[in-house]
C-alpha cells in the first residue's frame, strides 16, 4: 500500500510538470547523448530490489521535515521554469520525486537505499555546458600530442592543419558522451563492486577523469589513421565506429583494473527471501495525508507559473531604431554574414559608417522569456557549427574602456569566411533594463527574478562587428567608436521598453 501510494505521487507530481517531464523525455528521444535516460528508473528500481529484506525490516512513516525540502525545490522549478532553464527544470523534477519517497517513507528508508535513490539523477539529460570546455581539451591535447610527434601543426582555434588536411574539433568531437556513459556506468560499478565508501568514490573520480583524456587519445588516433591512410580512413562513419570500438576497450580496462580490488564478494547484498523471519516485516503506515500535502503544494508552482506566463510581451522599441551621432546607413552591407539568434520577437541589422570607419550593428530583442524565445539559449550562436562558409576561430570575454571614461563588458570573437575572403571582429553583449552583462547565468538568474516578482522579463543582445585584414587590431577602432556613440543611447530605447 505504501508502494502505490508513492507511485500515485510520482504519477500526480509529472502529471502536474508534465510540460518538464516531457521535454526531458524528448531530449532522450531525440539526442543520442542522452539515451541512458531511459534505463535509469529500471536499474535504480533493481537496486532496491536487491536489498529488499533489510529494506522490509525498517520502519516506514511519513517525516513533514521533507516538506520543507519540496518546498524550496518547488521554487527553485519555477525559478528554472519562468527564466527556460530546462536542465533546471529537469532536475528539480527528479528532485522533487526523491524527496517525496522522504516525505512519505520516511529518512531511515532513504538512508538505506541512498544510492539507487541518488541514482535518479542520471536520468537529467545534463551537460551541455561541458561541451565548449571539453572541445578545448580535446583540441588543446590533440594539437600538443602532433606536435611531440613531430608533426607541424598550424591553429585557430579548434581548427588545426597538418600537410595531410585541415581538421576541427567539433561537437561530436567533445568526448561529452563518452563521458556521460562514463558517469552511468563507472559509478554503477563502484557502488556494486565495492563496499568501503573511499574505493567507491575512488572508482568514481576515476570513471570521471579518464574519459576526457581516452577521448584525447582518441583524436590523436583518428587524424593519424586518416594521415598514414592517405586521408581514406576515419572520415567516414569509420570516424565514429573507432570511437565508440575505443571506449569499450577504456571502459573495460577500467573495469579490468577496477576488479583487483573488488569488495562485492564480502557482504551479502540480499539474503534469499525465505531466510527474512516474517516477524521482522515492518509494517508501514500508508501516509495519505502526507501525500495528499505533497502533492498540494507542488500544485502551487505550475498553477503560478502559468498565472506569470499569461502577460503578454513588452512591445519592442526598436522600431525607431536609427543610425545617431553622424553615423550614416550604408547602401551596400560589407559582409553577408549574420549572428544566428532564434525565437526573438523583433530584430534589426544596420550597417553604418562614419569617416572610413564601417560597423554592423545588430539587435534582437525578447519580449518576455519563454521555452524556445529565450534571450539565453544555446542555440543563440554567432556562427552554428559546421557552417557552409563561416567559421568562429576565437572567443574570449573582456571590459572595454570607454573613451568618456565608462567601461563596457563584451564578448569578443573572430569571425571569418575564407570563400569569401572576409573577416570580422565582433562584439556582443545582453541588456536587461539597466544592466549590461556577458554572463549567461547572471542574465538567467536576473531575469527570472524580475519575472517573478512581477517586472518586466524583457531582454536584448546587442552585436556590432568590423572587418578587418591581417589583425583584428585593425577593426577595434571602429568598434570603440561605435561602442561610445551608439550604445549610450540604444540603451536607454532598450531600458525604456524592459520597464
Amino acid at each position: 500500500m505504501a508502494l502505490a501510494l508513492l507511485g500515485a505521487t510520482w504519477a500526480a507530481i509529472v502529471a502536474l510538470l508534465y510540460p518538464s517531464a516531457a521535454s526531458m523525455v524528448s531530449i532522450w528521444d531525440r539526442s543520442e547523448t542522452y539515451t541512458h535516460g531511459y534505463v535509469i528508473l529500471p536499474i535504480a528500481l533493481w537496486l532496491v530490489w536487491r536489498k529488499r529484506a533489510s529494506v522490509l525490516a525498517l520502519p516506514a512513516a511519513g517525516d513533514f521535515r521533507a516538506l520543507l525540502l519540496v518546498a524550496a525545490i518547488g521554487m527553485a522549478w519555477l525559478a528554472a521554469r519562468v527564466a527556460g532553464i530546462q536542465v533546471g527544470e529537469h532536475y528539480t523534477l527528479v528532485a522533487l520525486l526523491m524527496t517525496s519517497v522522504w516525505a512519505l517513507l520516511g529518512w531511515g528508508l532513504v538512508s538505506a537505499l541512498f544510492f539507487p535513490i541518488a541514482y535518479l539523477l542520471f536520468m537529467v539529460p545534463s551537460g551541455e555546458g561541458l561541451t565548449a570546455p571539453l572541445i578545448d581539451f580535446t583540441a588543446d591535447f590533440t594539437v600538443f600530442s602532433l606536435r611531440a610527434l613531430g608533426f607541424p601543426v598550424y591553429r585557430e582555434g579548434t581548427f588545426f592543419s597538418i600537410p595531410s588536411g585541415d581538421w576541427s574539433v567539433v561537437e561530436a568531437c567533445s568526448g561529452v558522451r563518452y563521458f556521460l556513459s562514463s558517469l552511468v556506468l563507472g559509478w554503477l560499478y563502484a557502488y556494486l563492486t565495492y563496499r568501503t565508501w573511499w574505493k567507491r568514490l575512488a572508482f568514481g573520480l576515476a570513471a570521471v577523469i579518464v574519459p576526457i583524456f581516452a577521448n584525447g587519445f582518441r583524436a590523436v588516433l583518428i587524424v593519424l589513421i586518416a594521415h598514414y591512410s592517405d586521408m581514406t580512413l576515419a572520415l567516414g562513419v569509420d570516424h565514429f565506429i573507432y570511437g565508440w570500438v575505443w571506449f569499450g576497450i577504456v571502459m573495460l580496462a577500467l573495469f579490468w583494473f577496477g576488479n583487483h580490488w573488488r569488495e562485492d564478494h564480502l557482504v551479502t547484498e540480499t539474503p534469499a527471501s525465505p531466510e527474512t523471519p516474517h516477524g521482522r516485516i515492518a509494517t508501514p503506515r500508508p501516509a495519505w495525508r502526507m501525500a495528499l500535502v505533497v502533492v498540494t503544494l507542488v500544485a502551487v508552482f505550475p498553477w503560478y507559473e502559468r498565472h506569470l506566463s499569461n502577460r503578454p510581451p513588452s512591445p519592442s522599441p526598436l522600431a525607431g531604431l536609427a543610425p545617431a551621432s553622424g553615423w550614416q546607413a550604408m547602401e551596400l552591407p560589407f559582409t553577408g554574414w549574420t549572428p544566428r539568434w532564434i525565437g526573438m520577437d523583433d530584430q534589426r541589422a544596420l550597417f553604418l559608417g562614419k569617416d572610413v570607419r564601417s560597423v554592423m550593428l545588430y539587435v534582437a530583442w525578447y519580449g518576455t522569456q519563454r521555452q524556445g524565445s529565450e534571450l539565453i539559449n544555446s542555440q543563440n550562436v554567432l556562427v552554428p557549427e559546421k557552417h557552409d562558409l563561416w567559421r568562429k576561430t576565437a572567443e574570449s570575454g573582456r571590459t572595454v574602456g570607454l573613451p568618456e571614461g565608462d567601461s563596457l563588458p563584451v564578448r569578443e570573437a573572430l569571425v571569418d569566411s575564407g570563400p569569401l575572403g572576409q573577416r570580422l571582429l565582433v562584439w556582443y553583449w545582453n541588456r536587461i533594463e539597466g544592466q549590461t552583462t556577458t554572463s549567461g547565468i547572471r542574465a538567467k538568474l536576473w531575469l527570472a527574478w524580475r519575472k517573478l516578482s512581477g517586472q518586466s522579463d524583457a531582454g536584448a543582445v546587442v552585436i556590432v562587428a568590423a572587418p578587418y585584414g591581417d589583425k583584428p587590431a585593425e577593426a577595434e577602432p571602429a568598434l570603440l567608436r561605435a561602442a561610445s556613440e551608439l550604445t549610450a543611447g540604444l540603451h536607454r530605447t532598450l531600458d525604456e521598453g524592459m520597464r
